[in-house]
């Protein structure tokens, strides 16, 4: 617009300066119209400059794309390499988790291997006898190798009852019990005054003859007369099974004729829980 207006102007002034140089009397001086000249090689000056200006700017445009072309093209080839080491690791992973999967299974079955030089008990105790002896003899799967004592057993006594004085047996009556090697004092017929004996509680009674016609029934201690420590497994005991009460007079007529005791009605297992006699079964085992 500057440029239109400024060749405008020029061209005006330049017909009045040319008309000048025909006529006698003068429209415009010289003066005014070299500055109407300058004015206008001024604004094609400014143009140029601009013009100029533009073509830098689309150089640097183009010289731009050039250089975004040319990181993207970088950065897409390191992306690449990238993603190459990437799958390179992965892959070298996956290769040292399968060697590392060998070697567990290598050292388990070492380990295995190993434990099978040695015979680990189920639980702790004490070898008492070894059914194995010499060295480097061969041992056989589910053979068995030593008797072994637990360290911390959980004691019972087992004793055998004729087969008449089982129906007068139930769970939870109380026994008095002699162990061999303790001194005991017992008076027949007359617990309150027995010394050295200890008490226990009937857990089992077998529903079948286990030799000889007898019954074995298992007898726990009494948690308010704990055992003492000094019996061992395997060790002889007396056992009186504690019935109901009778009369003296009775006591005296069964032990003359030798009949067995008998109840009045059959026991029950609450009453035989409650009940506590001076009737005894005496039996001689081996626990």
């Amino acid at each position: 617009m500057a440029l239109q207006i400024a060749e405008r102007q020029y061209g005006s002034y330049n017909d009045l300066f040319q008309a000048n140089n025909n006529g006698d009397i003068p429209l415009i001086s010289r003066t005014e119209w070299e500055k109407r000249r300058q004015k206008l090689q001024e604004v094609q000056a400014k143009l140029i400059g601009k013009e100029n200006k533009l073509l830098v700017s689309r150089n640097e445009l183009i010289n731009a794309r050039i250089e975004l072309n040319s990181l993207e093209a970088e950065y897409a080839d390191k992306i690449s390499k990238a993603q190459s080491d990437l799958s390179s690791s992965l892959a070298t992973l996956a290769d040292k988790e399968g060697d590392l999967s060998k070697l567990r299974n290598y050292y388990a079955n070492m380990s295995i291997r190993n434990q099978q030089y040695c015979v680990v008990a189920p639980q702790d105790g004490y070898v008492v006898r070894a059914l194995k002896s010499g060295v480097g003899e061969t041992v056989k799967e589910t053979s068995a190798i030593c008797t072994i004592q637990p360290s911390e057993p959980r004691v019972a006594v087992e004793l055998y009852v004729k087969a008449m004085d089982v129906p007068l047996i139930s769970k939870g009556r109380t026994v008095r019990l002699e162990f061999d090697g303790w001194p005991a004092l017992q008076v027949s017929g007359w617990p309150s005054v027995a010394v050295g004996t200890f008490g226990g509680i009937i857990q089992v009674i077998d529903l079948v003859d286990s030799k000889e016609g007898k019954y074995r029934i298992l007898v726990t201690p009494d948690p308010l007369e704990p055992w003492p420590k000094q019996v061992r497994v395997g060790s002889g005991v007396y056992g009186w099974v504690m019935l109901d009460d009778v009369p003296v007079w009775y006591e005296i007529w069964r032990q003359l004729n030798g009949f067995p005791p008998s109840l009045y009605e059959e026991p029950s297992e609450e009453d035989s829980k409650e009940k506590k006699s001076d009737k005894k079964i005496k039996i001689k085992v081996k626990s």
